[in-house]
């Protein structure tokens, strides 16, 4: 067996409510085992039989848009990843005491040479961020309501759907895969 994390997107924002048992259920019938959601924004850990990461996200994304009626873009991620993610660090440790919040973007593939640009220059003084593999850490100096990568900015400039989680919720999702 193999586990993962599954970061989904549009989990219980945007009128979209999923009750984390009903969001269990149905990862079940995914023929997922195991499974336990943290924080009831889409987090969900879980074993599976199945080897290959890409084929399971997609199979998992087609399995939630059938059973809840609307797309759910689905990033995995092993502990291991998400160990590594975790523990980078992509901006000085006072920057990111200082700030607002520090949050990771989780995408499908890692960004090309263009989406980078794209995404550079949203930067400003209220916001600055870094790429490592397939993520996108954002570094909000203020509340994220006042940036203008707020409400799909970022994926807009990426190009393709991700989901964000603050860095508190990644490594504590972390720390419960260790």
């Amino acid at each position: 067996m193999s586990r993962y994390v599954a970061f989904l997107r549009a989990i219980n924002v945007g009128g979209h409510t999923v009750p984390m048992a009903v969001l269990r259920r149905h990862f079940e019938g995914a023929g997922c085992s195991a499974v336990e959601t943290v924080v009831a924004s889409g987090n969900v850990v879980f074993e599976t039989e199945a080897r290959s990461s890409a084929a399971l996200e997609t199979r998992l994304a087609a399995h939630l848009e059938r059973r809840l009626g609307y797309p759910v873009a689905t990033f995995l991620r092993t502990p291991e990843e998400l160990a590594r993610i975790a523990a980078h660090r992509p901006f000085e440790r006072d920057e990111i005491e200082a700030a607002h919040a520090l949050f990771v973007g989780f995408t499908g593939r890692e960004a090309d040479a263009a989406a980078r640009r794209r995404v550079q220059s949203l930067a400003s003084d209220l916001d600055a961020f870094r790429f490592r593999g397939r993520e996108v850490y954002w570094l909000a100096r203020e509340r994220t309501s006042d940036s203008k990568v707020y409400g799909g900015g970022l994926e807009k400039a990426l190009g393709q759907p991700a989901t964000l989680r603050n860095i508190k919720t990644v490594r504590r999702i972390a720390e419960k895969c260790a």
